[in-house]
Order: C-alpha cells, then sequence, then structure tokens
C-alpha cells in the first residue's frame, strides 16, 4: 500500500492516479452516495479542484483506496473560494450557511479538507489502517503547505475517528443535517503534528 500527495506540479511523475483519485471519488459520491455532483468519463469533480490544491492518495496497484483533497483557504477562482467559506457565503445551496460558529477563515495557514472518503473496496480488516495512512499523510501534506489547522466538514461520528487515528477534530460549529446524515465542521489543530 502506498499514499501519495498530488498536485498539479508532479502528476506527470504518476500516471493514472490522479485520474484514477477523481474515478474512485465518483464511485464513492455519486454511486453510493447518491449525490447529484459534476461527473465526466466516469471520474468527479468541482469547482475546487484547482492548481491551488493537493490531493491524498492511498493506493494500492493503481487502486484509489481512500482520498483527501486539501484547498488554501487563500485561494480564489471565479467567484469561488473554498467550500465551507462558499457555503457561508450561500453559494452552495446543499450546504447551510450556517455551517460556522464565526466567519470562515481566510489565512495562509488555514487549509480546507473536503472530499474525504474511503473506497468500499476496502476490506473491514483494513480500513482502519487505510485511515491512518489517509490521515498522516494529510498532516504530512499540511505541514509541506505550512498549515497549522485545517478546517472541514465531516459526518459528526467522524470526530471519534479522528481521535482514534491521533487527530484532535474541535467543533467549529452546529451538528447539522445534510442529506441524512449528521455532519459538523471541525477544525484540526495541525501545530501538535509539525514536529
Amino acid at each position: 500500500m502506498e499514499v501519495t500527495t498530488l498536485s498539479y506540479e508532479n502528476l506527470h511523475n504518476h500516471g493514472e492516479l490522479f485520474a484514477n483519485m477523481f474515478r474512485a471519488r465518483h464511485r464513492s459520491f455519486i454511486l453510493q452516495n447518491k449525490w447529484d455532483l459534476p461527473q465526466a468519463n466516469g471520474m468527479e469533480f468541482d469547482q475546487y479542484d484547482t492548481p491551488a490544491s493537493r490531493w491524498v492518495a492511498v493506493h494500492e496497484g493503481g487502486q484509489v483506496l481512500a482520498g483527501i483533497r486539501l484547498t488554501p483557504t487563500t485561494h480564489r477562482c471565479g467567484i469561488y473560494s473554498y467550500m465551507i467559506r462558499d457555503a457561508q457565503m450561500g453559494l452552495l445551496a446543499s450546504i447551510p450557511p450556517t455551517l460556522l460558529y464565526e466567519d470562515a477563515p481566510v489565512a495562509d495557514h488555514i487549509w480546507e479538507s473536503s472530499r474525504v472518503f474511503v473506497s468500499d473496496l476496502v476490506p473491514a480488516n483494513l480500513r482502519l489502517r487505510v485511515q491512518l495512512q489517509l490521515r498522516h499523510e494529510m498532516v504530512i501534506a499540511a505541514r509541506n503547505v505550512g498549515a497549522t489547522s485545517v478546517l472541514g466538514l465531516i459526518p459528526e461520528n467522524s470526530r471519534r475517528l479522528g481521535r482514534r487515528v491521533g487527530l484532535d477534530c474541535e467543533p467549529a460549529g452546529p451538528i447539522m443535517d445534510i442529506d441524512g446524515v449528521d455532519c459538523v465542521c471541525v477544525a484540526i489543530n495541525m501545530s501538535a503534528k509539525l514536529h
């Protein structure tokens, strides 16, 4: 099992891995979760998949087992910045604008984590190992871009998993029902992880 952080600067070194990440997201978010998201050629993508982002992929034999997208909170592309901020500003109808207790941050040291998934093809006896690898590489990727904090919108029950894999996920907003799932914005403090 390998873990790779992808960026537009290193895609040429990883063959089909980038496309396979979007194919795995399509399987997880569109086929399994039944989310109405942009798609083409069996790949899921959105307006936040830009050259400013990074993608962490856990993979084996060309198959992507899990992934996370990291986006700087300072990035802008047209009217969009990052998913949580755009939701708060009313640009995303599928996410309530009341998802944060405070204004969405815009700072070089804060990145957003989104599109987190573990493939349904990962057997139960390997899921924790895959999740540990994914979170570990997320911390490394965040450190490499200078992030001391990561903001994410996650299922509320995933906070326990965060603690289990060594991440402190502090609520940054209320628990909300999104498509029948209790979700919450969390702030993950990376400063303790930077050593």
